[in-house]
Parts: structure tokens; sequence; C-alpha cells
């Protein structure tokens, strides 16, 4: 998954590869030493850092930084390298925060949006997640519809027995995925009153056969 405009990203900066975290919300390292920053809000406990559509997010200490376009590993490369400007041996951690998934559960069921709290969510979970696959909907026909690249890729999984559907319930979601679950085909309503008087036609006119029968 690539960072995009409107993403929520949060970073733990360390220094000393990891020894020495460094408090991004006062600008401080661990030990009250390290450049002020300002221009950060909170959210939730965690530090909330808006990219722009121009690409760019305003970060402690660095101010604009494109970061749009980056995987969650190259983000974390390049903050890095920034960062090693002014403490030594940074490791960044980066989480997106407003990452999600599409849901679509078949006949009976609503859509539901299920937010990707975890970088490793799998399939199974987000469904799980959403309600499960309801009676209405077949397992054996589940989509996942995934854009890699600018190009729409579908993924045909049936869920209904485990040999089949293996290789995809430990599948990790990305944001954006689409699942669908195909639904149960219906007949129509109309169609089952058009039939009902036939079928009751018919019936009747077996059993007037069958009293007949019975008398001769």
């Amino acid at each position: 998954y690539e960072i995009a405009p409107n993403d929520l990203i949060s970073f733990r900066l360390y220094a000393n590869d990891g020894f020495k975290v460094i408090d991004l919300a006062a600008g401080t390292s661990a030990d009250g030493n390290g450049p002020a920053n300002r221009n950060v809000s909170l959210g939730g406990g965690f530090i909330n850092y808006l990219v722009r559509t121009d690409s760019i997010a305003r970060l402690p200490i660095l101010g604009e930084f494109k970061i749009a376009g980056l995987t969650k590993l190259e983000a974390e490369m390049n903050l890095e390298k920034a960062y090693s400007k002014y403490y030594v041996n940074p490791y960044v951690q980066i989480q997106i925060g407003n990452q999600r998934v599409f849901i679509f559960r078949g006949n009976g069921a609503d859509a539901q949006v299920i937010k990707l709290d975890r970088n490793n969510t799998t399939l199974l979970e987000a469904i799980a997640k959403a309600g499960g696959i309801p009676a209405r909907g077949r397992a054996k026909r589940v989509k996942l519809i995934r854009v890699v690249n600018g190009v729409q890729e579908i993924y045909r999984i049936d869920l209904s027995t485990i040999g089949s559907g293996l290789q995809y319930i430990n599948m990790i979601m990305q944001a954006n995925d689409i699942v669908y679950v195909e639904p149960v085909p219906e007949i129509s309503r109309g169609i089952l009153q058009e039939v009902a008087p036939i079928v009751s036609l018919v019936s009747s006119a077996f059993l007037i056969y069958l009293t007949l029968s019975n008398i001769q």
C-alpha cells in the first residue's frame, strides 16, 4: 500500500537504534534534550499528521515532508535518513491510522466499512468483524477486489471448504480492498405469483384424477 493524500499517519521515533525514545509531542528526547517542535496535533493519545492533497505532511523538526506515494517501508527509511541529521541512528515506526476495507456480505446484509487497526489484518478477520457470511451469502463465491499499481485485480475465493480457502484466509488486507460475497440466487416474487396459480391448478387436477381413479 502506498501512502495517499488525506491519509492520517502517526509514527514513533527512536534514537541509538531504539535505545532512546524521542518525544515528538514535546519535541524532546526522553532525557529532555533535542530540538523543540511545534504545530503537532494530538488525537486519542497518538500524534496524527494529515497528508495533504499536495502529498506533503508537516512533521516535527523536519517541517514539510513529501510522503504520499511511498510505501510504509519506504517512508520509514526516508524519515530515518532525514532525522539522522538530528539524532544518532534514528529508527522510525509508522502507522497509517485511517486504513479501511469494504465488506459486502450478500443479500440481506448491510455493507460495512471495517477499519484496519493492525497492519496484518487477514481476510478471515475482516469478514468476521463484519459479522461473518450470512445464510443468504455464498461462501464458495467470494471476490476480493484490489487495486495494484493502478490496475484492478479480482481474486475469486472459495471459503466453503478448508482445503480450497486455506490459501486465502490468511491473506493480508490492504487499504481500500473490497470483499464481495455473492448472494444466493432468489426466485423473483413476480415469477412466484405467476407460477402459483398454475401449480394450484395442476395440483387440483391431479387430486381429481386420483379421486376418480379410486372410485372406478
